[in-house]
């Protein structure tokens, strides 16, 4: 009886939540090729692809309400010793130690491992995307917001993910039990955002179509008939989660985020006791006056419990 009340409360705190129409991009349900290409200040997907209006909830005033194991992210106070994101050379020195005790803080883990930074910015790309681009690396550079739903890592990449970066980073360890795939998102911008992330409640993730979502980095991207050509030894490849439309998807963001604020959410927990992903993506905030361009830096890392 008591879990029962509590599961009521938590419903009626997230009933008071201010709603914001908004479209979201799904992957469309059907049988085609789905890969990603990515370059510098680019990206592009293979298959179809659909906006869906929904509802996204502004889970702001209530904060602290929102609990990793549970809706699958979390809002943490983080302030960081980062002076400027936009500055690489200082966030390659500093950011990643710092964000790897900070996640060990908040989730209790053994070890935490840091597998790269990622800018993502609403400002206009275009130029920095037509600049030819040599051995192009999809980390430490600049992109555009998420386009549409996904979780970037599908169970299969995630299980190898995991397995090779304990075997790097401890190889004198005794394994680990249990391991947690996040993503560690901080705007730098002046709020209000124009295009903030979107994070759907893991527990409202399943139900609907879902396809892996190979990930190719490349210098140039493929015309449309080679993009879909075959690809010996595509399913060893990395690859998303990408989730066709589901009426039961139940999204959140965080309006005014300033830089001392870090929405940290899960690509794929080992315990599946627990809330254990969540989709996300951008999506362009009506509903705000003067909304400033987006610029976030996020950091992809694994924690492991031996």
């Amino acid at each position: 009886m008591a879990s029962a009340t509590v599961e009521t409360q938590a419903d009626t705190i997230e009933e008071t939540a201010r709603q914001v129409p908004a479209m979201i991009r799904y992957v469309d349900p059907g049988d085609f090729v789905t890969r990603r290409y990515v370059s510098q200040g680019a990206e592009m997907n293979t298959g179809t692809y659909s906006d869906h209006e929904v509802v996204v909830r502004d889970g702001m005033p209530i904060r602290d309400h929102f609990e990793l194991d549970t809706h699958g992210f979390m809002l943490a106070r983080q302030p960081s010793a980062v002076q400027d994101f936009n500055d690489k050379a200082e966030v390659d020195a500093k950011y990643e130690r710092e964000v790897e005790a900070n996640i060990r803080a908040l989730t209790g883990a053994d070890h935490v491992v840091a597998r790269g930074w990622m800018i993502r910015t609403s400002a206009d790309l275009s130029e920095r995307a037509k600049e030819k681009t040599d051995n192009y690396v999809h980390t430490g550079g600049i992109q555009p917001p998420a386009g549409e739903a996904h979780i970037d890592l599908n169970p299969i990449t995630a299980q190898r993910m995991a397995e090779a970066t304990y075997a790097e980073h401890f190889p004198d360890g005794p394994g680990f039990k249990r391991f947690l795939i996040t993503s560690y998102w901080r705007t730098f911008s002046p709020p209000p955002q124009d295009v903030p992330l979107a994070v759907c409640d893991g527990r409202s993730a399943d139900g609907g179509e879902e396809k892996s979502n190979t990930l190719f980095v490349v210098d140039e991207f493929p015309n449309e008939e080679d993009a879909v050509k075959p690809v010996e030894g595509e399913d060893q490849m990395i690859a998303a989660t990408i989730p066709s439309y589901s009426p039961q998807h139940r999204w959140w963001y965080f309006s005014n985020m300033d830089r001392d604020d870090v929405l940290f959410f899960k690509f794929c927990d080992s315990d599946t006791s627990h809330t254990w992903r969540c989709p996300h993506t951008a999506f362009v905030d009506g509903a705000m006056e003067g909304a400033q361009t987006r610029a976030s830096i996020e950091v992809r890392s694994v924690a492991f419990w031996e």
